[in-house]
C-alpha cells in the first residue's frame, strides 16, 4: 500500500495579530452601537431602527466569534481537534445565523401586528441615528477592509449591509419627515427583517450542508475523477470523498489503482496525484494506491 498526505493545515499567511485587533474593534463598536440604536428606536419611536438594531446585534455576535477564532486560528491543530479549529467559525456562523431568522420573523410579526396603529415616529431623531450609523459602520469596515482572513471578509460583508440598511433608514426617515407618511417606517422594518431572514437563512442552508459533509460548492468531483485516471501507470480509482471544513478548506480522499509495483514510480504518482488535487482546489489530500487485483472492502460503499 501506498500513502500519500499533504499536511498543511495554515489557511494563510497574513498577520493574526493585526486582523484579531481590527476585528475586536469591529466587535466593540458594534455592540456599544446596538445599544445606542436600542435606545435610539425606544426614542423615535421607529420600528425601523429596532429591526436594524437586531441586525446589527447579530453582527455583533459574529465579529465576536471571529475575534476568538481568530486566536484559535494561531494554534492550529491538536491532540484534539487533527484538522484544527476551522470549523467553530463556520459553527458559530450558523448559530448567529439561526438567532438572526429567529428574531427577524418575531419582529415581523410584531410590526404587521402594529401596523395599523397611528404612529408616528421622531423622523429627526431617525436622521441622526441613521448618520451616526453609518459613520460608526463605515469606520468599522475601513477597518476590515482588506482583510484576508474568511473571518474579516465575512466580517466585513455584514458591515458593509449595516452600512446599507442604514442608508435605507436616513432615506426613509427624509421622506418621512417631508411627507409625514409614518407608514414608510414600519414598511421598512419589515424589508430591513426580509433582508435580515434571507441571507440567515442562505446561512443556515450552508452551514448545514457544511455539517452534513456535502461536496464542496464549485466541486467538480468528475472533472478530479478524470484528471487522477489520465496519471501515468493509473489504471481506476474508487472510494473518492471531498468535504470541507469551514467552507474554505478542502479535505479528500481518494483510492488509485495503478498498473506498477516499482516503489519509485509509485512515489511519482502519489506527488503528481497530490499536485494536481492542490492545483484543483484540494487542500489536504489523503491517497491511497492499490493494484488492480487488490480486493478493496470499501469500493462498493
Amino acid at each position: 500500500m501506498g500513502h500519500g498526505h499533504h499536511h498543511g493545515h495554515a489557511h494563510g499567511g497574513h498577520d493574526h495579530a493585526s486582523g484579531a485587533r481590527n476585528l475586536r474593534l469591529a466587535f466593540f463598536f458594534n455592540l456599544a452601537f446596538t445599544l445606542v440604536e436600542v435606545i435610539g428606536g425606544l426614542w423615535t419611536n421607529s420600528l425601523a431602527v429596532l429591526s436594524d438594531a437586531l441586525h446589527d446585534m447579530g453582527d455583533a455576535l459574529v465579529l465576536g466569534a471571529a475575534w476568538y477564532l481568530s486566536h484559535l486560528a494561531v494554534r492550529g491543530r491538536d491532540g484534539k481537534y487533527s484538522y484544527g479549529y476551522g470549523r467553530y467559525g463556520m459553527l458559530g456562523g450558523w448559530l448567529t445565523a439561526l438567532v438572526l431568522a429567529i428574531g427577524s420573523v418575531v419582529l415581523m410579526v410584531f410590526t404587521l401586528s402594529h401596523i395599523g396603529e397611528d404612529r408616528e415616529p421622531h423622523a429627526l431623531g431617525m436622521v441622526a441615528l441613521a448618520l451616526f450609523g453609518l459613520a460608526m459602520n463605515g469606520f468599522a469596515a475601513w477597518r476590515l477592509h482588506g482583510g484576508h482572513s474568511l473571518n474579516e471578509q465575512g466580517a466585513f460583508l455584514h458591515l458593509m449591509e449595516d452600512v446599507l440598511g442604514w442608508a435605507a433608514v436616513l432615506v426613509g426617515a427624509v421622506v418621512i419627515h417631508f411627507t409625514g407618511l409614518a407608514i414608510i417606517d414600519p414598511l421598512l422594518s419589515i424589508g430591513i427583517n426580509l433582508f435580515v431572514l434571507f441571507n440567515a437563512v442562505r446561512t443556515l442552508r450552508k452551514g448545514t450542508a457544511i455539517l452534513m459533509q456535502r461536496l464542496p460548492d464549485g466541486f467538480d468531483e468528475e472533472a478530479i475523477t478524470g484528471a487522477l485516471r489520465g496519471l501515468p501507470h493509473v489504471t481506476g480509482s474508487h472510494d473518492q470523498h471531498a468535504w470541507t471544513l469551514d467552507g474554505e478548506y478542502v479535505v479528500l480522499t481518494v483510492h488509485i489503482e495503478t498498473d506498477t509495483d516499482d516503489a519509485d514510480e509509485r512515489a511519482r504518482l502519489t506527488t503528481a496525484a497530490r499536485e494536481l488535487l492542490q492545483r484543483m482546489g484540494v487542500h489536504h489530500a489523503t491517497i491511497e494506491l492499490e493494484r488492480p487485483q487488490d480486493v478493496c472492502c470499501l469500493q462498493h460503499h
